[in-house]
């Protein structure tokens, strides 16, 4: 009998313990290393970039030149969440820059790539150089010179759109681009 006790207390412990494991909660989604998650449904009129025969300047090489961040500011362009893919809807935006630069052969041109605030700081840094360079590939497509182009990647720490929500989001999945003029131009690089 004592034994039959034991063993029915020793069941009940075990479907106990069972009935009361932990469960997780929902899991946040973070985007991976892979390809981008979400895809546009119309084709990228300009492919990720490849460096090759078009390499950047050097930070001295654009060191002193004058940021002008008003000039092109009209022409941000958007992506779509976990993507560096520029959309066709982008198109006149990229080009808008493309005739900016053509149009003053001294002026360079930095791209700064941003995201929203979801995913890893390590990964939203990658991720916005991917679309900073995905845009500097389309000018270079367009017939600028890739030693006019810089980019840089800003990740999650540049929002412009104030809330957690998806328009805000939107917002957030950006390049802006930044004119560059001769050192007598506008406001210096890093100065207010």
């Amino acid at each position: 009998m004592k034994t039959n006790l034991i063993y029915t207390f020793a069941i009940a412990c075990a479907l106990a313990a069972a009935g009361c494991a932990h469960k997780p909660g929902q899991l946040t989604h973070l985007p991976s290393t892979a390809a981008p998650v979400v895809q546009d449904t119309q084709p990228n009129p300009f492919p990720l970039p490849t460096e090759g025969n078009n390499p950047q300047p050097t930070w001295e090489e654009i060191n002193g030149m004058k940021a002008d961040r008003a000039a092109l500011a009209a022409n941000t362009i958007h992506f779509a969440y976990d993507s560096a893919a520029i959309r066709k809807a982008e198109s006149a935006n990229i080009q808008a820059v493309a005739a900016a630069l053509k149009s003053d052969p001294s002026t360079k041109l930095m791209i700064e790539g941003n995201c929203d605030e979801r995913g890893t700081e390590e990964y939203n840094r990658a991720l916005g150089e991917r679309r900073a360079g995905a845009a500097r590939n389309a000018l270079i497509k367009l017939g600028i010179s890739g030693d006019r182009v810089v980019t840089k990647s800003f990740g999650k720490d540049k929002p412009v759109g104030p809330g957690h929500d998806e328009a805000s989001r939107a917002q957030n999945r950006r390049d802006e681009f930044v004119l560059l003029h001769p050192a007598n131009g506008a406001t210096p690089m890093g100065g207010s």
